[in-house]
């Protein structure tokens, strides 16, 4: 399976938990069996690009008739993503949004565990949330580089964001999840995903004053 995650093309990585949280509903509601067709009359994908992301992914492959063993076809999906790998995180900004995050119990199902998180306000370093430190950031290198840490997720203001990038860059983590509504830059290797919910709120309203002129 390690070798089919070095393949598997960007653009499929991104659908493919669309396709592991239907294969749960599938699961959980006794099918068995289920065809590319089916997934992408559901998911309203192109049939072609269904096919070809799960092979991609698939070792067995769909069977003529029957299609894909579901329980199968979301396991070797579900190990792809690393749902059934726990890697443990930390956070950085302990903020309302940070908090927020730090409150939400179900990333382990998503193969990620918060370990702790970290702020520069003096204030609030020692305290927990909902059972986690949070830590002054001084301490955040030696913490990542005693734990192997490796994902870190950003969510501080704009203005701070690139300097926290470039500590946890220089602390050992490989992959970040930034949250700061700026591009931030880091060096080859290093993965960032960025979730702009400004653009998506706008996108959202979008649509909305769509629907209303028509």
């Amino acid at each position: 399976m390690e070798n089919l995650v070095k393949t598997v093309p960007f653009q499929t990585f991104r659908r493919l938990p669309d396709y592991h949280s239907l294969l749960v509903k599938m699961y959980e509601q006794g099918v068995e069996n289920i065809s590319s067709t089916t997934i992408a009359g559901i998911l309203k994908l192109n049939d072609v690009v269904v096919r070809k992301d799960l092979a991609a992914v698939s070792e067995s492959g769909g069977k003529p008739r029957t299609g894909y063993a579901v329980q199968e076809l979301m396991k070797q999906i579900g190990c792809c993503l690393g749902y059934y790998n726990i890697n443990d995180a930390i956070l950085v900004g302990a903020g309302k949004l940070g908090r927020a995050l730090l409150s939400y119990d179900e990333f382990s199902e998503y193969g990620v565990r918060i370990l702790a998180a970290f702020d520069t306000d003096d204030g609030i370093a020692g305290i927990e949330k909902n059972g986690k430190s949070i830590m002054h950031i001084s301490e955040l290198p030696d913490f990542c580089r005693r734990r192997s840490i490796r994902i870190g997720i950003i969510t501080v203001p704009a203005k701070a964001a690139q300097d926290i990038c470039d500590l946890l860059v220089s602390s050992g983590i490989m992959a970040i999840w930034n949250f700061a509504p700026t591009h931030l830059i880091v060096p080859e290797g290093v993965f960032v995903h960025s979730e702009n919910m400004a653009r998506s709120l706008s996108l959202l309203s979008q649509h909305l004053a769509k629907k209303e002129r028509s």
